[in-house]
């Protein structure tokens, strides 16, 4: 009745103006007017923005927002949904990072002719190379291939890094492959040995340093199918066992190996007992280098096989003082602090060029990421439901733990509700974990409980979901469990859900919102390995 007399008496006033002093109002914006009328009616005092269409954020206080033609700018603070999350009356809120594109970065073809780059055919790589992609129905080159494969053909040391799934793999095994072919390597040189200490040591040509068996592995297979064509051998080296199982590893037949690719434990065994030996070593590759520098456990085994390579300044090359330095290559989605102080103790930083791409340290825009605030009770009935609501059709899931007690707890519960799944935790046996990732890539088993051993460099094309059961501890850490789902190679783009209890998750969280409505990349990320990175030739 009160808005009806105030229309009515808006009416006569207007007619009592001149039809030139009329001002119409567009109808979206008086029923926004009339919405905020209602509002304060009811006590609420401001104007509630409800967006309609395409979200980039989608939240559960629809004011809270965000459509997808609005970006916040870098100065300004937006008004965030995890900003009282550490309350308790926040749990159960939740909000919700819309996937904006339909495929990941890595995959979308550059807006501008000139940008797209050669085709792999028009790379100039040997037809061995070329006829091994063919066989793996590999067609055209991902943003990082086009960036990395020219310069490291032309031998540059280099920091390769690129998100997670966009293939880092193929990036630098293909040039590193075809530097090989272009100049074969000559006969393997003899190397004293005491008498009956067995046959000589191998001495590869191209060595890649990863840091667990599962990458050993994984990397080995796409190594082996690129190599096979060319008649290049491939060896991988993990640990876990005595040294009798070092030399097994090596002298399989047939006998010999140009590419070794190893742990840095078992690697810095081998080379002890001269099972390995570098001089013939033309490029060596550091892939997940985080994991491998972050790591105490891995940080001085690597630098053992560093100082065995024929790396530092001044020294002569695989084939004496006039051939080119052998080649050092850093491979990774995330790079720790100390990476150029470690390097700089074996080869000369201020050489390396510095290969990025522009999707570095985003947040992926083409995955479902949903946070949702919980008491810790409360995680285990929430996983529960979203695994039951689940067909056999979605796809494989994984679910993350900070911890293999998690690991091991949270297996006894899915045992109790009949939900098959598989562990894989860092305390396991070697033996154990051998041929559990394999089983879960096979399709044999669709859940997965693991720790963030599987959250580096392993293929998990056939997941759409990953659960953050434990959020994660830092934003590395999230960059590399969310780029489990939406990789090169996968069918569905996937989705993130995470559960966020403890008050030093919420402050990454924030981090993350503020970034997701910035479109900007994460902070406290760096992907120079100097300072300021040197330019491309």
């Amino acid at each position: 009745m009160v808005l009806r007399r105030a229309a009515v008496a808006a009416a006569r006033a207007a007619s009592a103006q001149p039809p030139e002093n009329v001002v119409r109002i567009p109808w979206a914006l008086r029923l926004r007017l009339q919405r905020g009328e209602r509002g304060r009616r009811c006590g609420q005092g401001q104007t509630a923005a409800v967006w309609s269409g395409k979200l980039l954020l989608r939240s559960r206080r629809p004011e809270l927002s965000q459509p997808r033609w609005q970006t916040v700018g870098r100065w300004e603070r937006p008004q965030l949904v995890s900003a009282g999350w550490k309350h308790r009356k926040a749990r159960g809120d939740y909000f919700q990072l819309e996937a904006v594109q339909e495929m990941a970065p890595a995959l979308q073809a550059p807006q501008h002719q000139e940008e797209r780059g050669p085709l792999f055919a028009e790379m100039g790589l040997q037809s061995a190379l070329l006829t091994a992609l063919q066989d793996l129905s590999i067609a055209r080159p991902t943003a990082v291939q086009r960036l990395a494969i020219p310069a490291l053909r032309r031998g540059r040391s280099a920091l390769c890094a690129a998100e997670t799934g966009s293939g880092k793999t193929l990036a630098y095994l293909l040039p590193l492959l075809d530097r090989l072919l272009a100049r074969p390597p000559g006969p393997e040189p003899a190397v004293e040995k005491p008498e009956g200490s067995g046959p000589r040591s191998a001495s590869p040509c191209g060595l890649v340093v990863l840091p667990s068996r599962e990458l050993v592995a994984q990397v080995g297979t796409v190594a082996a199918a690129l190599c096979r064509p060319a008649g290049l051998l491939v060896r991988g080296l993990t640990g876990g066992g005595a040294a009798g199982g070092l030399r097994r590893q090596l002298r399989a037949p047939p006998p010999g190996a140009t590419v070794l690719l190893g742990t840095p434990g078992a690697l810095r065994t081998a080379l002890r007992r001269r099972f390995v030996v570098l001089g013939r070593l033309r490029w060596v590759v550091l892939d997940e280098a985080d994991t491998l520098i972050d790591d105490e456990s891995f940080a001085t085994p690597l630098e053992e096989v560093l100082a065995h390579a024929p790396l530092a300044a001044g020294a002569p090359g695989p084939a004496g003082p006039g051939e080119e330095r052998t080649q050092v290559v850093v491979v990774g989605a995330t790079f720790p602090a100390g990476l150029s102080q470690m390097l700089a103790r074996f080869v000369d930083v201020d050489c390396f060029v510095n290969l990025s791409t522009q999707s570095l340290h985003h947040l992926p825009s083409h995955v479902q990421q949903k946070f949702v605030c919980l008491k810790g009770q409360d995680k285990l009935p929430e996983l529960l439901q979203l695994l039951k609501e689940r067909s056999a059709s979605s796809g494989a899931v994984l679910i993350f733990c900070n911890s293999a007690s998690t690991v091991n707890w949270l297996g006894y519960i899915l045992d109790d509700h009949k939900i098959k799944h598989l562990r894989l935790q860092g305390q396991m046996m070697a033996a154990m974990r051998a041929g559990i990732f394999a089983s879960f890539q096979k399709g044999d088993v669709s859940v997965l409980i693991c720790t963030d051993l599987a959250s580096r460099g392993l293929d998990t094309s056939s997941v759409q979901l990953v659960v953050n059961y434990d959020f994660p501890n830092t934003l590395q850490d999230y960059l590399h469990r969310v780029g489990r789902v939406g990789r090169v190679g996968s069918k569905m783009p996937g989705a993130v859900v995470s559960f966020v209890t403890h008050r030093w998750d919420v402050d990454l969280v924030r981090k993350i919102e503020t970034a997701a409505r910035k479109r900007a990349g994460l902070p406290g990320m760096d992907a120079s390995i100097n300072e300021p990175p040197p330019k491309a030739d």
